[in-house]
């Protein structure tokens, strides 16, 4: 995500307040982060994000609260203990997956090593006489 520090922000007066516009003359769009410091915090970002290299608008859409609702920021942590622990279920099940897979090939090759050395070998004697 951009940093703070690198708004390139231009503003218009309007009569219902500040008109923000980014590098590119576009209105931007309201996004909502994802990240584990700020989970939930909505801001405002360039609609051309990821398409034209070197637009970085940024702007927070509500100023951080210093007394957050003990309520909310409990749930917060919730989420991202939930997020982690799914990532880490995750991860521990393509493991435990992976070893099934190699587990049963080795098996089936051993199987069939097995197999093929106990079969009765057929001899024909060859009398030349």
């Amino acid at each position: 995500m951009a940093a703070e520090s690198s708004i390139s922000s231009r503003s218009k007066s309007s009569s219902h307040g500040t008109l923000l516009l980014c590098s590119h003359g576009e209105r931007p769009v309201l996004r909502t982060l994802g990240t584990k410091e700020n989970y939930g915090r909505r801001f405002w970002g360039c609609v051309n994000y990821g398409v034209h290299a070197g637009c970085n608008f940024f702007h927070w859409a509500e100023p951080e609260t210093e007394v957050e609702n003990p309520e909310i920021a409990r749930m917060k942590k919730k989420v991202a203990s939930l997020k982690s622990r799914t990532k880490a279920a995750e991860w521990k099940l393509m493991v435990v997956a992976l070893l099934g897979f190699v587990g049963w090939a080795g098996f089936l090759y051993l199987l069939l090593q097995n197999f093929s050395m106990s079969r009765p070998k057929c001899v024909i004697p060859l009398n030349l006489v």
